[in-house]
């Protein structure tokens, strides 16, 4: 599924964890660098350029929640940080999204799943960090505001570029329709038709003139960007 290693610190105080994660992780070929200590982590955080933080809730001298904020606040690039914790309570999560963590996971937790979130988060970093995101035949300019599908410039409406940004950046993620509604309008609710007005728009200027839909509606769900180089 994925063939490149990635360059991961594992902040963690229990061994017994680090060591399963080292297994794990070293065997699917990824290179890790290993503290015990919250400082010590945060050391390592600002001294290398890691593709990802794995980073404990419950640590030593400086907890996890104080090593993601140090980290946000000192770090001159953005590091995805993954929070491991044996707490599963809606306050932890807040608290630690809040102070700019990434993703979330609670012990005990597969191996596997940790992987493939570390794979997410990698990649969405690596998008959101591009000016310009490239997908099979679509290709978004940021820095300009000028997307481009098999090599045609498509002239879309402000809310039609937003939409497709957000959907881009989220990839390979779903986004809900109330996720989509919210990062377009903030807290002020707006009506339903509203949003599938600006999605047909979207569709009329992206989808209809080529070859197949690159905006995918998971009824019920949300909407997904469809890449067809992805599919099988």
């Amino acid at each position: 599924m994925n063939n490149h290693s990635l360059y991961i610190l594992v902040v963690e105080d229990q061994q017994s964890i680090a060591q399963n994660i080292a297994n794990y992780m070293e065997a699917k070929g990824h290179i890790l660098d290993f503290a015990t200590q919250g400082d010590q982590g945060l050391a390592l955080a600002l001294t290398h350029h890691y593709d990802l933080v794995i980073l404990d809730l419950n640590l030593p001298v400086m907890d996890g929640l104080e090593v993601c904020k140090q980290l946000r606040e000192h770090a001159h690039h953005h590091v995805p940080i993954i929070m491991l914790t044996a707490r599963d309570s809606i306050d932890d999560k807040i608290t630690g999204f809040t102070l700019g963590a990434d993703d979330y996971l609670t012990k005990p937790f597969s191996l596997a799943e940790l992987e493939v979130r570390c794979f997410a988060l990698s990649r969405r970093h690596l998008l959101q960090t591009n000016d310009t995101l490239i997908f099979d035949q679509l290709s978004i300019d940021r820095k300009k505001q000028q997307v481009t599908r098999a090599g045609h410039n498509l002239e879309l409406h402000s809310m039609g570029y937003r939409i497709l940004t957000i959907l881009a950046e989220a990839y390979p993620q779903v986004v809900s329709r109330s996720k989509l509604s919210q990062k377009l309008w903030g807290d002020d609710p707006t009506e339903s038709d509203a949003l599938r007005s600006h999605i047909y728009q979207l569709r009329n200027i992206l989808d209809k003139p080529f070859d197949y839909p690159m905006i995918k509606t998971l009824h019920g769900i949300g909407f997904v960007l469809n890449v067809k180089s992805d599919n099988n």
